[in-house]
């Protein structure tokens, strides 16, 4: 039996990895579970998985979970990244699944690694932040990354036994968004409404605009360079708008290594939870007859120049891509908050980036010390842009 903490339980990632572990009773159990607002639905999975040890983002949702009435034989862990912290670094665990948005489960990451942790890694920010830090600590510790994106998890499969000599580049797919196909001209009127409509997968507000951006492929060229070891020039991102081909390794002899399937976030679950075996999922097997056509295309980083920044910060390295990160939350919560404009996205991040000189981040206050600089910068910068909208 597999003891499986879940860092973002009520979320989309969080939702599917339950639906994994009903599938397979027999092997996997939950014991710790962490959410961030929603009381009503973290009190239902706690009284269906009955959790050693659960949390929540703030004390205002755990007072409301109380008055729901979550069993008494589950310990409340905290709330924030305490809780966070409580929930992954418990002695019960094995796995600790990272599904929790943006940065607040960096501290819990590492608490996890710390305790010997298999990591699945649902989340880019945390190795957009502190790649180095949390890579160095998972080979110190003999601590197992195993990443839980669609076009890692691909690309991981692709690599299973192969040398990292063997490597000529990593192609990750991009479904293109909404928006693909529109000139930077046409982007400047288009709503968060209009954003939120993803053509091909069901996902959280936030990585829905970075898809819509492009910036979540940005993050994902960062997450690769960090989970592979290999330099950004030797990481590529075509358009692939059916979302059949998750994502492809092009080794030394030409040869081209593809992984594909439906697009069910359940499966790279499983194959993190499952690893290095494999289970019958239940899920419906991909028909590439019924599929058709496949398609491919360069991205237009005029239109979408996050893409553009994150290869940018990447090459910088250092300081410069959890500058980055930090400047495109703002801007997206922002856009979301319809105070700043979908175009004006990438401006905010630009200009946070030109602002800031890389410095070297290799501790975790030193990260969250930028982190907290960039922030502040960025809603700054936004400031001046709101009346444009």
């Amino acid at each position: 039996m597999t003891r499986i903490s879940i860092l973002g339980s009520t979320g989309s990632i969080g939702r599917s990895a339950l639906a994994v572990v009903d599938a397979h009773p027999d092997r996997l159990q939950v014991v710790g579970l962490a959410a961030g607002e929603n009381a009503e639905r973290l009190a239902e999975q706690i009284a269906r998985y009955r959790p050693r040890i659960a949390a929540m983002a703030t004390g205002s949702a755990i007072d409301r979970l109380r008055e729901i009435g979550a069993p008494r034989d589950v310990t409340i862990g905290g709330s924030g990244r305490d809780g966070l912290v409580a929930v992954a670094a418990h002695p019960d665990a094995d796995i600790v699944l990272c599904a929790s948005s943006g940065t607040e489960a960096l501290e819990a990451v590492l608490a996890a690694i710390e305790q010997r942790k298999t990591i699945a890694l649902a989340n880019k920010e945390v190795l957009v932040m502190a790649g180095g830090i949390v890579t160095e600590a998972a080979a110190r510790h003999g601590v197992a990354i195993l990443p839980v994106d669609s076009e890692h998890n691909a690309i991981h499969q692709c690599l299973h036994g192969r040398a990292r000599g063997d490597i000529r580049r990593l192609i990750l797919t991009a479904s293109g968004g909404p928006f693909r196909g529109l000139a930077a001209s046409e982007l400047e009127a288009v709503s968060a409404a209009d954003a939120l409509k993803h053509p091909t997968w069901q996902m959280g507000r936030k990585i829905t605009i970075d898809s819509a951006t492009l910036m979540n492929k940005g993050l994902e060229v960062i997450e690769a360079h960090w989970l592979f070891g290999v330099a950004g020039d030797q990481i590529d991102v075509v358009i692939h708008p059916q979302s059949v081909v998750h994502s492809m390794v092009e080794l030394t002899d030409g040869s081209i290594i593809a992984q594909l399937g439906v697009t069910d976030m359940r499966l790279p679950i499983q194959y993190a939870f499952s690893y290095p075996e494999r289970w019958a999922s239940g899920l419906p097997v991909l028909n590439l007859a019924r599929a058709g056509r496949l398609d491919f295309d360069l991205p237009d980083t005029n239109a979408f120049p996050c893409l553009r920044l994150a290869y940018r910060a990447l090459e910088a390295e250092r300081s410069l891509p959890v500058v980055m990160n930090a400047a495109n939350e703002i801007a997206v919560a922002l856009f979301l908050d319809g105070k700043l404009g979908f175009t004006a996205i990438a401006d905010v991040i630009e200009a946070t980036m030109d602002a800031h000189r890389p410095a070297d981040v290799g501790t975790l206050a030193a990260v969250r010390d930028v982190d907290h600089w960039a922030r502040d910068y960025a809603r700054d910068i936004a400031r001046g842009l709101e009346s444009k909208v």
